[in-house]
């Protein structure tokens, strides 16, 4: 609970700038994992071709990787700003 609490008081907290790009980077993450949904759909449904398959899970992967970056930087640089790192 705690921790839950600290992390939206630190969320609420950020410059405006900062959030912006946060919110942005979080939404073309998502888009990207629409992306990768919809390869995989379609490698289930229509392809059998296993390369399609490793292109959807590798967009999977690289949109939840770039999600945790955008909100790991954007605390950083948030930090960094208000001289707090």
């Amino acid at each position: 609970m705690k921790f839950f609490k600290k992390f939206t008081d630190s969320f609420k907290s950020l410059e405006k700038k900062t959030c912006i790009i946060m919110k942005n980077g979080i939404k073309f993450c998502f888009l990207l994992c629409i992306l990768s949904c919809i390869v995989l759909l379609t490698y289930t449904f229509v392809s059998t071709n296993p390369i399609t398959y490793y292109i959807g899970f590798a967009l999977f992967e690289l949109s939840i990787s770039f999600m945790v970056d955008f909100v790991i930087c954007g605390f950083v640089v948030d930090g960094i700003k208000k001289q707090l790192i």
